[in-house]
């Protein structure tokens, strides 16, 4: 790899990938108007990153100031770069289940460990890394206005120097088999309070981690595919 490709710095008007693909800023203003765009929940230097004229996030946020008042019914947060969660005006957020989080299996639920020297045993029992998508599941199954159910949710990918406490350093079996644990699905056991918080439910039957390593049975007409 020649020195002058391996520092390349693409700008806002170079085109790193040159198939015939039409661009996702041309697919979008085919399906919809500019002026659609900018009045939704994408104003954000939507016009801006489209066009070229802005060279970096910072710079489509101070445009921010120029275009139609966003419809969505609270004051927008202010652009920034501190390693916090910002959420608008009376609303809160908080932390429902972090990676190394017990799923709540009775009888087994490691504490996490910030030196990441949690086995792979234990991280089989935690939560995993990177959570995805995720659905509900209230309980009983099939209520409405259910204020007790099961999340599902799956981890998509890890972070292997963070995962290991040496990094990937010095890679072993041990290390695979723990990111393996990191990866798949937890189901948790969630309940929302009279305050309006959710929480987890500590322990929960139906607690569970569901990883590659994780024996399924295969059933219905996916069977014969086999």
């Amino acid at each position: 790899m020649s020195d002058s490709y391996k520092f390349k710095q693409y700008g806002v008007n170079d085109t790193s990938n040159t198939c015939n693909n039409p661009a996702l800023s041309d697919v979008l203003e085919a399906r919809f108007s500019r002026r659609g765009i900018l009045q939704g929940s994408g104003a954000l230097g939507v016009a801006g990153l489209f066009s070229g004229t802005f060279a970096t996030l910072a710079e489509a946020a101070q445009g921010v100031g120029t275009l139609p008042a966003p419809k969505l019914g609270f004051a927008p947060v202010p652009f920034g770069f501190e390693d916090k969660v910002v959420v608008p005006a009376g609303y809160s957020a908080d932390v429902l289940y972090a990676w190394g989080d017990p799923v709540g299996i009775p009888g087994n639920m490691p504490a996490f460990k910030q030196d990441a020297s949690n086995t792979a045993a234990e991280q089989a029992a935690q939560a995993g890394m990177h959570h995805d998508g995720m659905s509900y599941f209230p309980l009983p199954l099939g209520a409405t206005g259910s204020k007790h159910g099961l999340l599902a949710m799956n981890h998509e990918y890890t972070d292997d120097g963070l995962l290991h406490a040496d990094g990937m350093d010095n890679w072993s079996a041990e290390k695979v088999r723990k990111s393996i644990a990191a990866h798949g699905v937890s189901v948790i056991e969630v309940e929302r309070q009279a305050d309006g918080r959710v929480t987890q439910v500590l322990p929960s039957r139906y607690a569970r981690r569901i990883t590659a390593a994780t024996p399924c049975v295969v059933q219905g007409p996916a069977l014969a595919t086999r």
